[in-house]
């Protein structure tokens, strides 16, 4: 009897054990598919959990427009030869006498190396007074002072030339390849050649994006799409504020993948089965391909057109399902665009819980057969 005893309070403790092992909740890297469903609207959920098709990624496949205003393309060149208040002029003035107004005994040339335009747009030169610069060309301004000289000296000759001065500057800043502020100049009237001026850019020219600021406005544009579009190549007016960056569109990766991050995007478009790439794929030990799901909040024009209704406002908490042992699962993740903010999430094979339970179960025994056999003892 005493034996029984023994082995019956065994017995009651080995499944006790099996059910606080069962109840306990073992380690796993999220929701399985099944909890994952079981939040849908048609389960009372709050997101709706769609299979990806051609319809889906047809309507999904947004990537970011970016593009200048028209008010920025229809900007004509500015001429370089303008000159403008901060400008710097070289000026040189001959006189057709020996002993001249300006210039010195023996020399018949007088030369002004870095005469500057003032905020109001004129300048100063002696013997002809305060001249309005700004507005005027080079050769218009020369015709002035002329005319200006020639009442005191007899037949002048005046050359006037715009230095690179401050006057029709941009700023360009970011990852380029020299930072400054540089002049609008013959050569450098468009936004892609003052980016090449500049030293071009300093990252992946596939996730560049270039930014104009002018006048309270602006406008961005891939840098890809700026050599590939003409009408996107705007021309500069003094002032802009040029920036080059980088990309900062991320998506998450989380489950049965290679890793759990927040992965920059590296092309201007991603695919799903890109993303899955990027971390590294799916763990072979561990994910279940029918399970790869995508999180995302969807404007309500898209979430409308994806479920075929019109009712829906504001963002849609949806749910992209993939499934990659399908026959054209590889292609719908090829099709399938993932886009900033996404959450890539792959579940784990039924039969990992399953692994992970058997070996809760035999540690556990084991753990039970040592503290049996200290008791015996």
């Amino acid at each position: 009897m005493k034996v029984w005893t023994y082995r019956g309070a065994r017995v009651v403790a080995l499944m006790v054990l099996v059910i606080g092992v069962g109840a306990c909740s073992l380690p796993r890297s999220g929701p399985s598919k099944r909890e994952i469903f079981s939040g849908s609207v048609l389960q009372k959920g709050d997101a709706f959990v769609v299979s990806v098709n051609d319809h889906v990624t047809r309507t999904t496949a947004v990537v970011p427009a970016l593009g200048f205003s028209s008010s920025f393309q229809n900007a004509g060149i500015v001429g370089s030869d303008d000159i403008r208040p901060g400008d710097t002029l070289g000026l040189t003035i001959w006189e057709n006498v020996d002993d001249g107004l300006l210039a010195g005994k023996g020399a018949n040339s007088t030369q002004l190396s870095e005469v500057q335009v003032d905020g109001a747009g004129f300048i100063f030169v002696p013997y002809a007074g305060r001249i309005k610069a700004a507005g005027n060309s080079p050769e218009a301004l020369r015709r002035v002072i002329t005319s200006k000289l020639d009442a005191q000296t007899p037949d002048p000759q005046v050359s006037v030339q715009r230095l690179a001065g401050d006057g029709a500057t941009v700023s360009v800043m970011g990852s380029i390849g020299g930072q400054g502020v540089y002049a609008i100049e013959r050569p450098t009237r468009t936004l892609s050649a003052m980016l090449a001026r500049a030293g071009g850019v300093s990252i992946k020219p596939e996730i560049a994006t270039v930014t104009v600021k002018r006048n309270g406005h602006s406008g961005k544009i891939w840098l890809k799409d700026l050599y590939e579009n003409p009408r996107m190549d705007i021309a500069l007016r003094p002032g802009d504020v040029i920036l080059v960056e980088e990309d900062t569109r991320a998506f998450t990766s989380l489950g049965a993948t290679g890793a759990q991050a927040r992965v920059p995007f590296d092309t201007q478009s991603l695919s799903a089965i890109e993303a899955i790439a990027t971390v590294g794929g799916l763990q072979t030990n561990l994910a279940d391909p029918t399970g790869v799901f995508i999180f995302r909040n969807e404007p309500a024009e898209i979430a409308n057109a994806v479920l075929g209704r019109n009712d829906l406002q504001g963002d849609q908490r949806m749910i992209y399902v993939l499934n990659l042992t399908e026959p054209n699962g590889m292609f719908m993740a090829r099709d399938f665009v993932v886009r900033d903010g996404d959450t890539v999430y792959v579940t784990e094979a039924p039969y990992v819980q399953w692994q992970k339970t058997l070996s809760a179960l035999t540690g556990s025994l084991g753990t039970a057969n040592t503290i049996n056999s200290l008791a015996g003892n």
